[in-house]
């Protein structure tokens, strides 16, 4: 009893397509390839902003921008990748877009300032935009269903591999080589990937008419939009939110963009982005459970390196080899994934995804200051298990029904779901653990006074202790108490965190019964 999202009837041919072209087959594969690259190269430069602050004489103001440009400029392209598809074709598109990723992270790595760099990343952004979407459009227009149960996994695994595995990655590269490794390790790669893309794919052809009718004002606003939605959620947090004039700038200039963004959308022709792909059912709830997805993939991976860094004082490479865990899991369970998604209803999957992924969370509630690799173990394996189980399903769900018109489309609005989600995430996470350690701080202070006969017998501990040494005990013995308090309303804070991205997941498995049960697989003998 297969049960995938699409019905052979979806793609042309598929109830006869059973021997894939291995032309199509290469050109898929270097073109995974090149998503993996763009997805990495987030991970592995947040990884190591240390080293190249420290290599380019940066300011600790300025060092967040190397990221902060790269993603706003990514956001815009993502949506923006389906219709220049569908213009110049996948082949150019991709092409392009790896030999110009290659290009800027060479730039990268050659960069002398803190300006060059920021221009560098976010020209690395933009154009790596463009091939993350191309593979989810790829997957779901050149195989039949049949081969879904293998192509959806492989996506799946890349998508949340990457990030997953970045802090690995860079903290190795950093400590092995230099900073400059981070880009130059892009090169090599980049130009198989831009070769082998130019030379193999032929899925589509060039509509170069659409040209003509392009949406400039609708790729203006839509620029201005998300790109300054991007600047509000990843500096919100650090500038205090509407606090700061920049914050309020780019809030107002995010709705007016956004207003402008939607009203061309729905009322031009040939809109920047089609937004029709939301009147599907399956998309809508797909993306919903994408923009979640996002949430507990780049948000975990922000989370644990935080505690690891700041509490047990790892650095980049002890945190990276730490949470390769999560990253081995993904690997072992992505073909179990595939192989379940040809035989069970693929709203059970999810469901047991969320599951895992909620019980990996209520698990790092009852987080102290001690825990370390075995401790954080269990954790990471149901995180990465929930991971690869949701995010098979949850792709093709979104995208399995969606028409071949229409994909590639859709697929550029189903990645930049993932990537708000994530934005979002970080920005909630930063507040709560900035806002909720400040509460703890307070409760604890409260508890250690002259009235707490614990707090006093500590207290003259340390005295005695550090008196003995010759010090001031009386004062150093405060300060460690501070200290103390200060550490506990941090670990406290990323209790509070964990227990709601708890029941954010819990509440998702009831957000499955909300889909409508996926169709058959039919044609083409893909049922197992």
């Amino acid at each position: 009893m297969a049960t995938t999202t699409a019905t052979a009837g979806a793609i042309p041919g598929a109830g006869a397509e059973e021997r894939m072209d291995p032309r199509k087959l290469i050109a898929f594969f270097a073109m995974v390839l090149g998503m993996f690259m763009s997805i990495l190269d987030i991970q592995i430069v947040s990884a190591s902003l240390a080293e190249i602050q420290a290599g380019l004489s940066a300011g600790s103001d300025e060092i967040g921008w190397v990221q902060t440009s790269y993603l706003i400029a990514e956001v815009i392209m993502i949506p923006l990748s389906g219709t220049l598809a569908r213009i110049i074709s996948t082949r150019y598109l991709f092409a392009i877009s790896a030999a110009g990723f290659t290009l800027s992270s060479v730039l990268c790595a050659t960069a002398t300032n803190i300006d060059q760099m920021i221009v560098y990343r976010a020209i690395q952004g933009f154009i790596g935009g463009g091939m993350i979407p191309s593979v989810f459009a790829a997957a779901f227009t050149i195989f039949p269903p049949s081969k879904r149960s293998i192509v959806s996994p492989i996506i799946g695994l890349i998508a949340t591999l990457a990030p997953t595995i970045g802090p690995t990655v860079g903290g190795y590269l950093s400590h092995a080589f230099s900073w400059h490794w981070l880009f130059l390790v892009n090169v090599i790669p980049g130009i198989v990937v831009a070769t082998v893309t130019w030379n193999f794919i032929d899925f589509d052809k060039p509509e170069l008419s659409l040209f003509r009718k392009f949406d400039w004002w609708g790729l203006l606003s839509m620029g201005i939009f998300l790109g300054a939605l991007e600047y509000v959620l990843e500096e919100g947090s650090s500038n205090d939110w509407f606090n700061d004039d920049y914050i309020v700038a780019g809030a107002v200039a995010s709705a007016a963009g956004a207003i402008i963004f939607f009203y061309r959308a729905f009322t031009v022709d040939f809109p920047v982005v089609d937004l029709r792909a939301f009147t599907n059912r399956n998309f809508s709830f797909g993306s919903v459970f994408s923009f979640v997805m996002g949430i507990g993939l780049y948000g975990l991976t922000y989370i644990y390196p935080v505690y690891l860094g700041r509490i047990r004082g790892y650095d980049s490479l002890m945190i990276g080899e730490t949470m390769f865990v999560s990253g081995l899991a993904m690997f072992l369970t992505a073909p179990i994934a595939g192989r379940l998604s040809t035989k069970m209803d693929l709203r059970l999957m999810m469901a047991i995804g969320f599951t895992s992924f909620a019980a990996g969370t209520f698990i790092m509630t009852h987080l102290t200051d001690d825990w370390d690799f075995y401790e954080l173990l269990i954790p990471q394996i149901l995180r990465g298990f929930g991971l690869m189980m949701c995010m098979v399903p949850i792709n093709n769900i979104a995208l399995g029904t969606m028409p071949p018109s229409r994909i590639r489309g859709a697929s550029g609005l189903f990645n930049l779901t993932r990537n708000l989600g994530g934005a979002v995430g970080l920005a909630v996470i930063n507040t709560v653990l900035t806002n909720r350690q400040d509460v703890h701080y307070e409760r604890l202070r409260e508890n250690i006074d002259w009235g707490n006969p614990a707090a006093v017998d500590q207290i003259n501990n340390l005295t005695a202790n550090f008196n003995s040494y010759g010090m001031d005990g009386a004062s150093v013995a405060i300060k460690q108490m501070v200290g103390l308090a200060t550490k506990q309303a941090i670990i406290l804070s990323f209790s509070d965190v964990f227990l709601i991205l708890t029941v954010l997941f819990m509440a998702m498995i009831l957000g499955v019964v909300m889909i409508k049960k996926p169709a058959p697989q039919g044609g083409g003998g893909g049922g197992h």
